[in-house]
C-alpha cells in the first residue's frame, strides 16, 4: 500500500498509487466515439474524440493578462461546458467582479501553494482576511464554478476547483468551523503530501505536463463521484486509443 492516497471524500478505501496514476492518465488520454457530419457532407462518420477536459482545459496555456479577459471564460467553458449567451455574459461580468476576492486570496497565501497553507487559513475562527474567506466569496453565486475554473487555470497551485458533483462529495466531510468545502480539500492534501508529490512526478513523466496536486485531487474526486473511475483506470492501463466508452462523457 506504499504511497496510497487516503481520500475520504472520494470513498472509504485507499487509492493505490498505480490506480491513481492510471485514472489520471485515462482522464487525460481517453477517447470516446462521436458521430460527425460536416455541413457539406451527405453522410456522417465515426471519429474518436477526447472524452474529458484535459485537452480543452489543462493543456491550454494560461491567460497572462493582468485583467480578466474573454479567454478566461472560454477556458472555464472547456472544463464545465458551453454557456448560452446570457450565461456567457454573466460569467464574464462575474470574473471582473471576482478580482478583489482573487487578489485577497493571493495576499493571504503570501506566496504559498494551497496545500502549504496552515489549516487556520480555512477556518472561520481566523477570519477576516483568510484565504478560505476569499474562496467562499469566489465560489458563491450561480456561476462560481466557472469563476473558480478561470482562476484555477491562472493559478493552479492556489485556487481549488468545484462543481456540483465534487461539492456534494466534499460537504459531508466538513467540520465545525470550516469556512467551506475547500477546507476538506486542504486537509486531504496535507494528510497525503508524500503520496501526492509522487503522483505529481509520475503524471508529469507520463503526460509531459505538470498537474498540481490541487488539480489531481479534483480529477480523482470527480472521476470517483461521477462513476467514471473504472473507465478512466481501464483507459490509463491500456493505451491512449484502447477501450470503448462504458459510460457517456459529460461536458467535463
Amino acid at each position: 500500500m506504499d504511497a496510497a492516497l487516503l481520500l475520504p471524500s472520494a470513498g472509504p478505501e485507499p487509492i493505490g498509487a498505480d490506480d491513481a496514476l492510471a485514472a489520471v492518465v485515462g482522464y487525460a488520454l481517453g477517447r470516446r466515439p462521436l458521430r460527425f457530419r460536416a455541413p457539406n457532407a451527405r453522410e456522417g462518420r465515426w471519429v474518436r474524440v477526447r472524452a474529458f477536459a484535459f485537452e480543452r482545459f489543462d493543456r491550454q496555456p494560461p491567460e497572462t493578462s493582468a485583467r480578466m479577459t474573454d479567454r478566461d471564460v472560454l477556458l472555464a467553458e472547456g472544463l464545465h461546458g458551453r454557456l448560452d449567451p446570457d450565461g456567457w455574459t454573466a460569467v464574464r461580468t462575474a470574473l471582473d467582479g471576482a478580482l478583489p476576492g482573487a487578489e485577497a486570496a493571493v495576499r493571504g497565501a503570501a506566496g504559498r501553494a494551497f496545500w502549504e497553507l496552515p489549516e487556520e487559513q480555512t477556518s472561520v475562527l481566523a477570519e477576516p482576511g483568510t484565504v478560505g474567506a476569499a474562496l467562499r466569496g469566489l465560489a458563491g453565486g450561480p456561476h462560481g464554478t466557472y469563476v473558480l475554473a478561470a482562476l484555477h487555470h491562472r493559478r493552479p497551485d492556489l485556487f481549488p476547483l468545484l462543481d456540483g458533483v465534487t461539492r456534494r462529495q466534499l460537504w459531508p466531510h466538513t467540520a465545525e468551523g470550516d469556512s467551506g468545502v475547500h477546507a476538506v480539500v486542504l486537509r486531504e492534501l496535507r494528510a497525503n503530501a508524500a503520496a501526492f508529490a509522487l503522483l505529481e512526478a509520475r503524471v508529469r513523466a507520463v503526460l509531459g505536463i505538470r498537474l498540481t496536486r490541487l488539480r489531481l485531487h479534483d480529477v480523482l474526486l470527480w472521476l470517483s463521484a461521477s462513476l467514471r473511475w473504472d473507465t478512466a483506470v481501464a483507459w490509463g492501463r491500456d493505451s491512449e486509443e484502447a477501450g470503448p466508452l462504458a459510460v457517456a462523457a459529460a461536458a467535463r
